[in-house]
């Protein structure tokens, strides 16, 4: 008996049990092809950093930036028209390379998903008042902008022609010194009588042939210049700690880098000479924040690498000169780490994690969805659960504070890549905590999209009221990923301070 479907064109079963029989052969046979191009991923992304799943970013991004920059890392030679060229160098096979670029290729989507949510509020209240440096006449270049408390002071870094600067409380300016290369970090040391540590990158350009200086210097022109530190790959970021306990002054230093670089302690020496002591010697070294986290007496660290291998990672003193480290979050390497403070802001008693993604500096500069701050809740024991996230674009960096003074801390975030073009109030943000059971923060925006292009951020008591104060440094020359955007802000204005007036206004 044979076995028809009725219709026009009538298949004869067993013919159509063929078809079904192929299809699935064929469905079987892709299935495998992506699990093993999966696997050829895990194993050359892997190795160096937690792997990146297509969806992360749009297929053109892939194909034309990221992969061929993974290529070079892999010795395949790259030429015009992303023609791709191995040798017997070549870390991987023509043959698997194309799998991996198959799989990015068909996995990838033409363009990512961004969240559909409404702009934030413009805050009404009279929390802050603007306050404002004479703008200078070249374009803005702050690197680093530091409230000095005790002196009330602004300390600012510039890139555009190096110098560290110092603003009374009437924002007048004077120079302090001029240095070698580009201000990222100061950190005020009481204990050397006011001076300033002052950590130079070296140069804006990523490359490991750059040599970054870190340096005594202040708290005025006629103090000069004591270099502690000049051979390391473009440092970001000085922290002094007694890590062996020996009562001398020791450095803990993120040396970002490049392909090179890594988290490094300066131990002091009995003729106050420096030894380079390793920590971890990646690049991407960041921010560090110093804890005795496991309560022996002894200075912990806790780290943010934000390159290549992105995440955060603990070090435990060993009392013996060294650490043993363990790794407490990991990111995908488009994230883009920015920032990361450690602090309680659910009133338990245990300091959380304020995380920011957001740097769009490298390969993939596209608006990326995942960018933004987040929040880690310390779930005991130094484990974290994700628990708060608002999208930011080109998120840079986020402090918490009780801005407010009602119990509850507050935050404020900066983003240096912003969307320009349709949000340019990302800029900068003010989250206000509504109640500590359950992360709930409100944001608002401030109308300072005119003003600047914020780059740095600082959060202290500048005008010795009681209430936290916040500065923000203005970085205007190029770094403009989107077509057709140009600064519609004011490109010669320093850097401006929003005073705080909770303290004020409870005084009265």
């Amino acid at each position: 008996m044979k076995h028809y479907f009725s219709g026009k064109a009538k298949i004869p079963y067993y013919a159509l049990q063929l078809v079904i029989l192929l299809l699935s052969c064929a469905k079987g046979e892709d299935e495998n092809q992506r699990v093993e191009e999966k696997q050829l991923a895990g194993k050359y992304c892997g190795n160096c950093h937690l792997v990146p799943t297509p969806a992360l970013l749009d297929k053109n991004t892939w194909l034309e930036h990221v992969l061929p920059a993974m290529a070079e890392r892999l010795g395949i030679e790259l030429l015009e028209g992303n023609m791709y060229l191995h040798n017997k160098q070549s870390a991987i096979s023509s043959p698997d390379w194309q799998k991996l670029l198959k799989y990015y290729e068909s996995l990838a989507p033409d363009s990512l998903q961004h969240h559909q949510q409404p702009f934030p509020e413009p805050l009404n209240s009279a929390l802050f008042t603007l306050r404002k440096p004479t703008a200078d006449s070249v374009t803005a270049s702050t690197m680093v902008v530091k409230l000095d408390s005790s002196a009330g002071k602004v300390i600012v870094g510039v890139a555009g022609k190096p110098a560290l600067l110092s603003y009374n409380r009437l924002l007048k300016k004077s120079l302090i010194g001029e240095l070698l290369s580009p201000p990222v970090d100061v950190n005020l040391l009481v204990e050397n009588k006011g001076k300033y540590m002052v950590t130079a990158m070296g140069g804006m350009r990523a490359l490991d042939e750059t040599r970054g200086q870190i340096s005594l210097i202040g708290p005025d022109s006629g103090a000069g210049i004591i270099q502690i530190s000049g051979d390391l790959i473009r440092p970001i970021e000085t922290t002094p700690i007694d890590f062996n306990k020996d009562g001398l002054t020791d450095y803990l230093v993120c040396a970002f880098g490049h392909n090179l670089g890594g988290l490094y302690i300066l131990r002091q020496l009995p003729d106050r000479t420096f030894q380079k002591i390793i920590v971890k010697e990646v690049p991407g070294a960041t921010h560090a924040t110093i804890r005795d986290f496991n309560h022996d007496g002894w200075p912990d660290v806790m780290t943010l690498f934000a390159h290549g291998d992105e995440g955060i990672w603990i070090f435990i003193n060993d009392q013996k000169g060294g650490f043993s480290e363990r790794n407490l979050l990991r990111f995908p390497p488009v994230y883009g780490s920015s920032s990361f403070q450690l602090v309680d802001l659910n009133s338990d008693g245990r300091e959380d994690i304020l995380y920011t993604a957001g740097d769009n500096s490298d390969y993939s500069r596209i608006l990326k969805p995942y960018h933004g701050v987040y929040i880690f809740t310390d779930t005991g024991n130094l484990t974290f659960k994700q628990t708060f996230f608002y999208p930011v674009n080109g998120c840079t960096k986020a402090i918490a504070a009780d801005f407010d003074e009602d119990g509850k801390m507050d935050f404020a975030t900066i983003a240096f890549f912003a969307d320009l073009k349709n949000k340019p109030f990302e800029k900068f943000l003010y989250f206000q905590q509504k109640r500590t059971d359950a992360p709930d923060f409100t944001p608002f925006t401030l109308p300072l999209d005119k003003l600047g292009r914020w780059i740095c951020m600082d959060v202290e008591d500048w005008d010795g009221d009681g209430d936290k104060d916040i500065a923000l440094g203005n970085f205007s020359s190029g770094f403009l990923n989107q077509q057709n955007v140009q600064p519609d802000w004011n490109v010669n204005l320093p850097f401006v301070i929003l005073e705080n007036n909770t303290a004020k206004t409870s005084a009265k």
